[in-house]
């Protein structure tokens, strides 16, 4: 008996264009969504290839240690033949902070840092002096397989000046 009372109601024409162009808006939403599932495909490629592709996946990806820790062009481009070869901090605090470091230190070929201090700071967020990391500096919190690859991808580029 519902199915019946369904059926002799007619909708406003103006409620089934409606329903169409809400239709319409949300089929290329989904084509996104496979985009984005390919795209994590190609980043567990990335994993099995070995821990360099999958911290210069961290790194390039994720974390996004260029912005900081590259220089610049004139044009404010990352100047990617000096990539993570260290550069003046390009943000300023909201408000006067003593603390905030003007200089990111150089990361390619050999941190600022030994091996077990560098896993600690990428895991912990605890520099080699016992101490929070300064902001503008992100409290990562990997996990150690990450950690490790960010610190292979790391020594495993090339240190230009």
């Amino acid at each position: 008996m519902l199915f019946r009372k369904w059926n002799k109601v007619r909708l406003p024409t103006s409620v089934v264009a409606g329903l169409l162009t809400a239709a319409l808006l949300i089929a290329p939403q989904a084509s996104h969504l496979t985009a984005a599932q390919e795209a994590k495909k190609t980043n567990a490629g990335a994993q099995a290839q070995g821990p360099v592709s999958r911290g210069q996946y961290i790194v390039e990806d994720v974390a996004m240690c260029g912005t900081c820790h590259t220089p610049r062009k004139a044009d404010g481009e990352l100047d990617r033949s000096r990539w993570l070869a260290g550069a003046p901090v390009p943000y300023l605090p909201a408000y006067p902070a003593s603390s905030w470091p003007l200089q990111a230190p150089r990361l390619a070929g050999q941190p600022p840092a030994n091996d077990a201090a560098m896993i600690t700071l990428l895991t912990t967020a605890v520099w080699t002096d016992g101490k929070p990391l300064r902001d503008p500096m992100p409290k990562f919190h990997m996990t150690r397989a990450d950690a490790e690859a960010v610190l292979a991808y790391l020594k495993s580029i090339s240190p230009r000046q």
